[in-house]
């Protein structure tokens, strides 16, 4: 009879490592990042927005670029196979559309067929003091008084670089470009709180879809009525436009929203001007007075201080 041996073989014990967690300084890191680069993308707007009006007419231009993107984010939703969103994100949705759907792209196309690249980057350089004044009075946030000081000083240089522009007196391409300020802030606010409870790539995608049944007539009767002029320009703006300004780019944007704060998010668009006048200057040719940069770097300097104060 063979000896049993009565040992038993040990056996290895897999040790799982549990995921490192997603810490608030991440998530911080993370919407910054995203937030950025929808500044970057927005930035490119009014550029591309001079090419485009190179080749289409103005109502031409906001109603083709708000089907083209209609039909990306409707392909997108339609291949994820999205649900439609509960009754009572509507409402909510017809505000982001009116705002940076359709407010905001033709208010600022129909400035820019008298005002400079330049000069109407700098006026929107109110946007993000409108959108944290917006928020506090939407969301209920309460950012701090170092925050609200840095905001206010930014917006008191845009503000006096509009009038040293104009010559004192408010130009009608500068109506214009407010009247986009508040319709465009009350946009992105809507939205940003909507991120919280949606993916943000889905709340840019509804509201262009919800528009569809508007820009696309829209398109039709603009591009009977306006010429038509098939540049590499006018169509490279286009394209930017409907892609990138219009989806894309508001994709990462409610993203970063979502995850840093409405007020935070916003200010980091001081950054926008900048980028948007050394566009103007490579893309464009346009020659900038002194006061351009100048406002524009004073109103950088604002973001350091109201990324670090408590938004």
């Amino acid at each position: 009879m063979g000896i049993e041996n009565s040992a038993t073989t040990p056996s290895a014990i897999a040790v799982t490592t549990p995921a490192a967690p997603v810490t608030p300084a991440r998530t911080n890191l993370r919407g910054t990042l995203q937030a950025a680069l929808g500044v970057a993308a927005f930035s490119l707007t009014f550029p591309a927005t001079a090419w485009g009006l190179e080749g289409f007419g103005a109502w031409s231009l906001v109603a083709v670029r708000s089907v083209l993107a209609g039909l990306i984010a409707g392909g997108c939703l339609l291949a994820l196979r999205v649900p439609l969103p509960a009754r009572r994100r509507w409402a909510g949705l017809a505000v982001v559309a009116a705002g940076v759907v359709v407010g905001f792209p033709l208010l600022t196309t129909l400035a820019l067929q008298t005002s400079t690249t330049a000069h109407a980057a700098v006026v929107v350089g109110l946007l993000p003091l409108t959108t944290a004044l917006f928020s506090a009075l939407r969301v209920g946030t309460r950012p701090s008084r170092t925050f609200w000081t840095a905001a206010f000083a930014g917006a008191a240089a845009v503000v006096a670089f509009t009038v040293q522009q104009s010559g004192g007196a408010l130009t009608t391409a500068d109506l214009y470009l407010f009247a986009a300020l508040l319709v465009c802030a009350a946009g992105y606010t809507e939205g940003g709180r909507l991120a919280r409870i949606m993916p943000g790539w889905q709340v840019i995608g509804w509201a262009l879809v919800l528009c569809l049944p508007l820009s696309v007539p829209a398109a039709v009767l603009a591009l009977s009525y306006e010429p038509v002029h098939l540049t590499w320009h006018g169509v490279t703006g286009l394209l930017w436009l409907a892609a990138g300004s219009q989806f894309l780019g508001l994709v990462v944007w409610y993203r970063g929203m979502a995850a840093i704060g409405i007020p935070k998010a916003s200010q980091l668009q001081l950054a926008q001007p900048l980028l948007t006048l050394v566009w103007s200057v490579l893309l464009l040719g346009e020659h900038l007075t002194v006061a351009a940069p100048l406002t524009a770097a004073a109103v950088l300097v604002c973001i350091a201080v109201t990324q670090r104060a408590r938004g």
